[in-house]
């Protein structure tokens, strides 16, 4: 039987009025007594999670995890226990912020606590509301945060060509830089190595699981190395289209349509 399912948050578990379906809160929670993991894996920080984790019935719970920062920290619920972090230096952060304004983005840093944007306009406020907090800033520099470890840096623009347009243009500044896609709208920048599907595997290894014996859910490109490490990678309905190929299994239902609980009743419950 599978022990893990790691599961990404927006657009997978959530719906887009940031909701969990009860039908997914009540086959999560049948989990607990199959021994199985239900691990939310999230490009956000932790603590932005914990909302969702106190409808699931694990805030602050012992033996409980989540991976957060596209893979750049595990933590255990209890406490938010840090059990691994990786972070990119602060210099380079501060060389994707400088760079970062010379384009039409809203720049995100992200530090083990807090998020803080540059061009915070009001289509990002609008889509992070509800998700986490974010403190604004409109310093031209980040030296404010120097001596702090920074996770990782992300652009937001909702024209993904416009991104992977910019993707290109930092190619002299990324060669050690884990580069991802996610929600639609943001180009990620982690520490080379970092990912959910990394993520994945440190958190088996802590747990003593097998990979064989992990499911992946996600729908998006950064959920793409958590998809293929796993043992069973599936998608939602809604995944997008350039992942398809690389998943074993798609779903019929869509995050609005409790996916989560689809994946659950086929390979686990229909399994005993």
């Amino acid at each position: 039987m599978y022990k893990i399912i790691a599961c990404d948050m927006d657009e997978t578990l959530l719906r887009k009025d940031k909701s969990i379906s009860e039908e997914d809160k009540k086959n999560i929670a049948r989990l607990k007594d199959l021994g199985v993991k239900f691990v939310p894996a999230s490009g956000r920080n932790y603590v932005s999670i914990d909302a969702q984790l106190k409808e699931l019935g694990v805030l602050d719970a012992p033996n409980e995890y989540v991976i957060s920062f596209n893979g750049g920290a595990i933590t255990e619920n209890k406490n938010h226990k840090l059990l691994h972090f990786a972070g990119i230096p602060f210099e380079l952060a501060e060389e994707f912020y400088r760079r970062g304004l010379n384009y039409d983005v809203c720049i995100h840093v992200y530090t083990k606590d807090k998020v803080y944007a540059y061009n915070f306009f009001q289509d990002e406020k609008n889509y992070v509301a509800g998700r986490m907090e974010v403190e604004e800033t409109f310093e031209k520099d980040i030296k404010f945060l120097q001596g702090q470890e920074i996770v990782k840096c992300l652009y937001t623009n909702t024209n993904q060509e416009y991104l992977r347009k910019i993707a290109k243009e930092l190619e002299d500044i990324t060669a050690d830089v884990d580069v991802s896609y996610s929600s639609n709208r943001y180009l990620e920048f982690n520490k080379k190595g970092v990912n959910k599907g990394a993520g994945l595997r440190k958190l088996a290894e802590i747990l003593g699981v097998d990979m064989k014996d992990t499911i992946a859910i996600g729908d998006n490109f950064n959920d793409l190395a958590m998809i293929k490490a796993a043992g069973l990678g599936v998608g939602v309905a809604n995944v997008a289209d350039g992942m398809r190929g690389d998943c074993d299994y798609i779903c019929e239902r869509s995050c609005e349509e409790s996916a989560v609980s689809e994946v659950i009743q086929k390979f686990i419950f229909d399994k005993i």
